[in-house]
């Protein structure tokens, strides 16, 4: 027991939030890399795309979080409207850092896979988004975090999480289990932070060997 909150509570609330947080960033990963790409590879696109997705971060999550169960039919305590609503938020984040990730691969690296015989394909996946990985490492990061956080948001309409010890500290009127939750979802946040930068290192092996 810790805060008069259950370890065992504590951690079926702590894998629930991970579950909400890390799943949104994977599926807006999926979505932004083409969108991002596309940004990248067509400018004429470029302002459509980035202005589009960005202005979906301006959404209230609270709202969207109401909003969603009407749209998709869904209960409102269905993990499904917070797993959407991230995603849309992700994707706001990571559209533009993508752009910028196959922005900085520099012209000359292209053109030569393109004269060892590379097409375009291949040449995006093998040669384009490692090199784009540092950046795109640094807007996963920012996602993760925002992403944690936001699922907190999700408590007011009743979907169990960390969040739900901050609702629960006010309505008993004890600051207990809203300090328990804070520091456990501070906690999660720098670990998936530290997760995502051990992750670009493992694929940027480059990088190491010239420092």
């Amino acid at each position: 027991m810790i805060g008069g909150v259950a370890w065992s509570t504590l951690l079926d609330l702590t894998l629930r939030h991970l579950y909400l947080a890390v799943v949104p960033l994977l599926c807006g990963l999926l979505i932004a890399l083409p969108l991002g790409w596309a940004a990248a590879r067509y400018r004429w696109a470029a302002p459509t795309l980035l202005a589009g997705t960005g202005l979906l971060y301006t959404v209230p999550s609270l709202a969207l979080f109401i909003i969603l169960p009407l749209i998709t039919g869904a209960r409102i305590l269905d993990d499904s409207n917070v797993l959407i609503a991230l995603t849309v938020y992700t994707v706001a984040l990571l559209t533009r850092t993508v752009a910028d990730g196959f922005a900085s691969v520099p012209s000359v690296t292209r053109q030569a896979a393109t004269a060892m015989g590379y097409g375009e394909l291949r040449r995006t996946l093998v040669v384009d988004l490692p090199l784009a990985v540092p950046v795109l490492t640094a807007g996963l990061r920012v996602a993760a975090v925002s992403n944690v956080s936001m699922v907190s948001v999700a408590a007011l309409i009743g979907v169990s999480q960390l969040g739900s010890l901050f609702t629960q500290g006010f309505s008993r009127n004890t600051l207990e289990p809203i300090v328990v939750g804070v520091v456990a979802s501070v906690a999660l946040a720098l670990a998936l932070d530290l997760t995502i930068t051990l992750g670009s290192r493992l694929l940027t092996p480059w990088l190491r060997a010239a420092r």
